[in-house]
């Protein structure tokens, strides 16, 4: 049985002007996953979000569930989905680690680089590029991937 991967990035474009905690600084949607990602390697997968890591990558974002604070957009594109009784994996991922990552680190056998199956030139660099481009307007902190798999 195949995995797939769904997801939204989002946003708090006020934040960086009034803070993280005032009460206007809300995630907004920006964009769904799937306008941008057509990818479905297992590889990608499993460094990513720890998501069939039968590769042994140390996963970036694995099991944080979906964010209390997701938008109103992202909570129904995920309900209309299934919901928590059909996704597995649910997480999340901001801009501010994804730029820190070690990029070059690779899976238990040696062979794989996170760079190599998930990088910019990878069926994974238009989600970056979205990403990286609201995260130089809002802050790196502000811009998230959330994602679900079935």
């Amino acid at each position: 049985m195949s995995t797939d991967v769904s997801g939204m990035i989002e946003c708090r474009p006020l934040a960086r002007i009034w803070g993280k905690d005032d009460e206007d600084t809300i995630w907004h949607a920006a964009i769904d996953l799937s306008l941008l990602n057509t990818g479905n390697a297992y590889d990608a997968l499993a460094c990513l979000f720890g998501v069939r890591n039968s590769f042994g990558f140390q996963a970036l974002a694995e099991g944080r569930g979906l964010p209390d604070d997701a938008s109103d957009v992202l909570r129904a594109a995920f309900n209309a989905w299934g919901g928590p009784q059909h996704a597995h994996g649910t997480t999340w991922i901001n801009w501010a680690e994804l730029a820190a990552a070690h990029w070059d680190e690779t899976d238990r056998s040696g062979t794989r680089s996170r760079s190599t199956v998930a990088g910019p030139g990878t069926h994974w660099g238009p989600v970056w590029d979205v990403m990286r481009t609201l995260a130089e307007l809002h802050g790196p902190e502000h811009v998230r991937l959330v994602v679900w798999f079935d």
